[in-house]
């Protein structure tokens, strides 16, 4: 995930970091935070992130911190961060990363 490009059809695996649910006042996206690694505590180093938005839904089933994702879709910069809206994807076991 370091070499992603500003624009263009990507494919990659990674770690959701975290996840974001949005209040039902609010227009319908659920969000997350893919990074490249998991950090364990007293690790540094930067990490590599893609915001991944799936528009129209609340929520995705299997989609939730520590899960481990290989994506494919446009990525485009958005406030500053690649981000991928409506992804395809395939959720990994932790064997298949190893």
């Amino acid at each position: 995930m370091t070499d992603l490009p500003a624009r263009g059809r990507v494919a990659c695996i990674g770690f959701i970091d975290s996840v974001t649910y949005e209040p039902a006042s609010e227009q319908a996206h659920f969000s997350a935070i893919v990074v490249d690694r998991v950090v364990h505590s007293g690790e540094g180093g930067p990490l590599a992130r893609l915001r991944v938005i799936w528009l129209g839904r609340r929520k995705v089933p299997g989609i939730e911190p520590g899960t481990i994702l290989r994506l494919e879709g446009m990525v485009t910069v958005r406030d500053g961060m690649p981000t991928m809206f409506n992804p395809r994807y395939e959720i990994l076991s932790r064997q298949e990363h190893q």
